[in-house]
């Protein structure tokens, strides 16, 4: 990763991520709330449709119990789901930053990198998968 000075185009994708990810704070944060009063997102269509769990199912409210500090059922709700609240919290924290600074985080990895990255963020989504499916069960 790079730290270099943003160009209007950087800025305004950076600001658009800091957003995003800012709203989908606020909505885990009060989806407990808005759960209850039936304002909440719809239900995961592949579960409706297959009866079985998506790759993704539980990440909502694995965020949500993230944000009561209950660790144990945000993993068994979705594995992965404590690493990208971290993640997510942590990358608003470097896009504010370079928002404030004017700067821009640039990866600068090889195709190689970027072929790495790939393998090792689909296998991490798939053995989280397999983990909610076969051992957690929800």
């Amino acid at each position: 990763m790079a730290l270099s000075k943003a160009v209007p185009g950087q800025r305004l994708r950076d600001f658009g991520l800091f957003a995003a990810l800012g709203l989908w704070l606020v909505y885990t944060r009060l989806y407990w709330a808005m759960h209850a009063a039936h304002l909440s997102m719809p239900p995961c269509p592949f579960y409706y449709l297959t009866g079985h769990p998506c790759p993704f199912c539980g990440g909502t409210r694995s965020f949500a119990y993230m944000w009561e500090g209950d660790i144990a059922d945000a993993v068994r709700l979705y594995p992965l789901g404590p690493a990208l609240f971290a993640g997510t919290v942590l990358g608003m924290g470097g896009l504010a930053g370079g928002l404030v600074a004017g700067r821009t985080w640039s990866p600068r990895l090889t195709s190689r990198q970027w072929r790495l990255l790939t393998i090792f963020a689909t296998s991490s989504v798939l053995i989280s998968w397999a983990l909610k499916v076969f051992v957690l069960g929800n």
